[in-house]
């Protein structure tokens, strides 16, 4: 008979790995993973069928019920709220199949298309077609029938239908698109910047009410090139860019004078960068600065302006 915490600590990963695509914040799909487990302690588990549908089901309500009273609170959170990044390279899948399939289940852009969805349904798609579970899987895990677990999963899946990404860019092309934007930017080469920014791209950032950050997406590659060539100008030769992968795709870590002022997912379609994720919160920065060494930065110095835009990216 298998021992109750091998059982759970073999699963783990993938309680995990549900919780975090229905939170988008690690520090809450990791007290989730924690209440799966006080339950699973606390159960008779020589009664329990299948291990890994009892805990499936556990965790994904758990997760619903924390979503829901997230959701609340975010009605009154400052700007734009984003999911917090994690570096995902210590556990990276080997082969190039597996490595751009999780890059499109776990992106930063994914995850901010999910929020389109209610919890209940969010949970159905991601059970669904994220972790390949059954209709009978999903209709136990949330109580309901299997019919109605079907109207969910494609009632999410036509609300997702147009904010997935169209376009799979192989980590190698983003490595260099990233280095080439990520030299422009530290030069405040203008021109640069604009060659890789679509015309119309757009910048979203979260500063979570601790640092400046605009309440609405910043629209056109021009004005987006304007505000990097700022940050260099206002921090010359003291603002870096590292490449980091971050939920299981390539993008940038900005540093002001040695220390993390921000993360930054950047999607690509057609070699061209269309739409820029920036995490600014010193509260979902502070995972990557730990797990990385780094220092976080004074909110008190970053801020900084550029041609009427009141805020910063």
């Amino acid at each position: 008979m298998n021992d109750p915490l091998d059982t759970f600590m073999g699963l783990r990963s993938r309680l995990r790995g549900i919780a975090y695509r229905m939170l988008g914040s690690a520090a809450d799909a990791e007290e989730v993973v924690q209440d799966a487990w006080l339950r699973w302690h606390g159960t008779d588990t020589t009664a329990v069928a299948n291990a890994e549908a009892w805990l499936v089901a556990v965790t994904t309500r758990l997760a619903i019920d924390r979503l829901r009273a997230a959701q609340a609170r975010r009605e009154d959170y400052v700007g734009t709220w984003l999911p917090e990044p994690i570096l995902t390279a210590a556990d990276a899948p080997h082969t190039p199949e597996q490595v751009l399939e999780r890059a499109d289940q776990l992106s930063v852009a994914f995850l901010t298309v999910l929020e389109r969805l209610a919890p209940e349904a969010r949970a159905a798609f991601l059970l669904r077609d994220i972790f390949e579970a059954d209709y009978g899987e999903v209709a136990a895990a949330l109580g309901k029938s299997e019919a109605a677990c079907r109207q969910l999963v494609h009632r999410a899946r036509t609300l997702l239908k147009d904010g997935r990404s169209r376009q799979t860019v192989a980590p190698e092309d983003q490595q260099r698109l990233l280095r080439a934007f990520a030299e422009a930017a530290t030069r405040g080469d203008i021109a640069g910047l604009k060659a890789a920014l679509t015309e119309d791209a757009e910048l979203i950032s979260d500063g979570g009410g601790k640092v400046p950050s605009f309440g609405v997406p910043l629209l056109g590659g021009q004005r987006i090139a304007q505000l990097y060539m700022a940050v260099s100008l206002r921090y010359a030769g003291r603002v870096h860019y590292e490449l980091a992968e971050l939920n299981g795709e390539w993008g940038l870590l900005r540093f002001i004078d040695g220390a993390l002022e921000s993360a930054q997912a950047l999607q690509i379609e057609g070699g061209r960068v269309v739409r820029i994720h920036t995490q600014r919160n010193p509260d979902k920065l502070a995972r990557i600065a730990e797990a990385r060494g780094d220092a976080l930065v004074d909110p008190a110095v970053t801020h900084y302006v550029t041609k009427g835009d009141p805020a910063s990216s």
